[in-house]
C-alpha cells in the first residue's frame, strides 16, 4: 500500500451519528491503515471543510437536511475542488447513481451493503484515481499556460485547416481576435506562394511542414514574414487534428535587408574608390598635358579641340567626385529637430513640380511635434529625392502624393506614398543599388545617396509597391529622447 493511501485524511459528512459510527468501524477495520478519520454532521460545516482543502477523501450522505449530497457535489464542481467524493445513501437509486457519477462522484455506495472489503477497495480506487486526475490536470494547466502565454502563435486546426483553437498571440501578430480567427481557414491568412501546391500536397499526404517561410496578411493589410511549422496528429477516431506554430521573423528580415544594403553600399564604395584612383591618375596627366599644349599651340582650331578635351576632363573629374561623395558614409551635424518642419521645407521645395503636373497633395501630421536627431539640410535633400521620384512616377492631373507622419512606440514613422506606375518586386530589391535606374537619363545614384543619409540618421527604410497602384516608402526614425 502507498503511504498516501494508508495515511489518508477522510471526512464523513453524515447527519446520523449511528451511520457515522458504523461506517467508521468498517474503515478502521481495514488492515494496515492509519487513516485520520473525522465526522461532520451538517452540510454547511462539511462544505467549509471541503473548501479549506483539509482532507484527501469525503464520504457524503445523500440526505443532509434541506440539502443533499448532490448539492454538495455541485458546490465542489463550481469551486473547482479536486478531492474525491463518495456518495452514501440508505437505499439504491439508479437515477441518483447516474446523476452522482455525472457530477464527478468517484463512487456511489448503499449503506446497508457496506463492508470492510468494499470500503477498502473504494478508498484505494478513489485515492488512486484522484492522484491520476490531479497529475493530468496539473499537466493540462502547465501546457495550457505554455499555449496561452507563448509569444509565438500556437494553433490547432482540423485536416481542412479550419481553425479550432488559437492563443491570444494571434492578436499581437495579425490584429485578429481569437473569435475572428476561429471562423477562418489557415489559407485565408497566407499570401499565395510559388510553392503553395507543395504545401497542399503535404497536408493531403499527412506529412509535417517544418520551418516553411511564408508571408502572412494582417487585418490591416500589412504583410508579416513568418516561419510556419505544422504537425499532423492522426487518430483512429474522427478527431484527428493539425497543430502548428507561427513565428514572426519580420524584424529579422528587416535587419538582414539593412545589413545586405549596407554590404552592397560598402562593396560599391570600395569599387568606386578603386576606380576613381585608377581613373584620376591618367586624367590628371591628360589635364596637365592639355594645359601645356594650350600654351604652345597658336592655331585657334586646335585650341577649340583642346577646350573640348579640358572641359570633358573636368566633367569626368566632377562625376568621380560625385561618385565618391555617394559612396562615403554621410557625416551629419545632428541636432534635435521637429520632423514636421523638415517636411514643410521638402514640400516647399517640390511645390512647383506638384503644381506643374497638377498633382494632389495630402498631408497628415499629428498635433504634437515629433522630434528626432537630424541634419536638417541633408535630411531635407534625402526626403526631397524620394518626393521628386514619386512625382515623376505619377501621371499628370491624376497623381496623388501622400505624406503621413505618426508616432509608433518610441519611433517616428514617415510614409511617403504615390499612386504612380509602381515597382516590380525584382526592382524593389535593387532600388538602392548604385547605378541602378529606370530613368532614361538617370545616373542611378539618387536613392543610393538618400539611403546613405538615412542610414547615417539611424533610420530604417522599407519600400512596398504594387504595379499600376503606386509605391510607399516607410521610413522609421528613432525619436529624440525628451530632456
Amino acid at each position: 500500500m502507498s503511504l498516501l493511501y494508508t495515511q489518508a485524511r477522510i471526512l464523513i459528512v453524515d447527519d446520523d451519528e449511528d451511520d457515522f459510527i458504523i461506517t467508521s468501524e468498517y474503515i478502521n477495520s481495514i488492515p494496515g491503515n492509519s487513516f485520520r478519520l473525522e465526522w461532520c454532521k451538517n452540510y454547511n460545516d462539511g462544505l467549509k471543510r471541503l473548501l479549506a482543502r483539509e482532507f484527501d477523501l469525503f464520504f457524503v450522505d445523500y440526505r443532509l437536511g434541506a440539502k443533499s449530497g448532490v448539492d454538495f457535489l455541485k458546490e465542489a464542481v463550481s469551486n473547482n475542488c479536486e478531492e474525491p467524493i463518495v456518495l452514501l445513501t440508505g437505499k439504491g437509486n439508479y437515477e441518483v447513481d447516474i446523476q452522482a457519477m455525472q457530477l464527478g462522484a468517484v463512487d456511489y455506495l448503499v449503506k446497508t451493503e457496506l463492508s470492510t472489503e468494499k470500503l477498502e477497495r473504494c478508498i484505494r480506487y478513489a485515492l488512486e484515481r484522484a492522484g491520476t486526475l490531479k497529475a493530468l490536470k496539473a499537466n493540462e494547466r502547465k501546457y495550457r499556460s505554455i499555449f496561452e502565454k507563448s509569444k509565438d502563435v500556437v494553433f490547432v486546426t482540423d485536416y481542412a485547416l479550419n481553425f479550432k483553437d488559437v492563443n491570444e498571440a494571434i492578436f499581437n501578430l495579425l490584429g485578429y481576435t481569437k473569435e475572428e480567427v476561429l471562423r477562418m481557414n489557415l489559407s485565408d491568412l497566407l499570401e499565395p506562394q510559388p510553392n503553395t501546391p507543395l504545401f497542399a500536397q503535404f497536408i493531403e499526404n499527412r506529412n509535417e511542414i517544418n520551418d516553411w517561410e511564408v508571408l502572412i496578411n494582417t487585418k490591416e493589410g500589412d504583410k508579416k514574414y513568418c516561419i510556419l511549422t505544422l504537425t499532423i496528429e492522426d487518430s483512429d477516431k474522427l478527431d484527428g487534428y493539425v497543430q502548428g506554430i507561427i513565428h514572426d521573423i519580420t524584424n529579422l528580415k528587416k535587419v538582414e535587408k539593412a545589413t545586405l544594403q549596407g554590404e552592397k553600399l560598402a562593396a560599391a564604395g570600395r569599387l568606386v574608390r578603386t576606380i576613381a584612383h585608377e581613373v584620376r591618375n591618367p586624367l590628371n596627366n591628360i589635364t596637365l598635358s592639355v594645359e601645356q599644349m594650350q600654351q604652345d599651340i597658336k592655331d585657334e582650331g586646335m585650341q577649340l579641340y583642346m577646350d573640348i578635351i579640358k572641359r570633358n576632363g573636368k566633367r569626368i573629374n566632377d562625376l568621380i567626385s560625385e561618385l565618391l561623395n555617394t559612396s562615403r558614409p554621410s557625416e551629419n551635424r545632428l541636432e534635435k529637430l521637429t520632423v514636421q518642419n523638415v517636411l514643410d521645407d521638402v514640400i516647399t521645395a517640390s511645390i512647383d513640380r506638384l503644381t506643374l503636373k497638377r498633382i494632389k497633395l495630402q498631408v497628415s501630421y499629428p498635433n504634437a511635434g515629433l522630434e528626432i536627431l537630424a541634419d536638417h539640410e541633408k535630411l531635407k535633400l534625402a526626403l526631397l529625392n524620394i518626393v521628386i521620384n514619386a512625382v515623376e512616377a505619377m501621371e499628370e492631373e491624376n497623381g496623388v502624393l501622400s505624406i503621413a507622419l505618426q508616432q509608433v512606440n518610441n519611433n517616428v514613422l514617415l510614409l511617403i506614398s504615390d499612386n504612380g506606375s509602381g515597382i516590380t518586386e525584382e526592382n524593389i530589391a535593387r532600388l538602392f543599388e548604385p547605378y541602378f535606374t529606370q530613368k532614361r537619363n538617370g545616373v542611378g545614384l539618387g536613392l543610393t545617396f538618400t539611403l546613405n543619409i538615412l542610414q547615417a540618421h539611424k533610420a530604417n527604410i522599407e519600400v512596398t509597391s504594387k504595379l499600376g497602384a503606386g509605391t510607399t516608402f516607410h521610413i522609421t526614425f528613432p525619436q529624440a529622447v525628451q530632456a
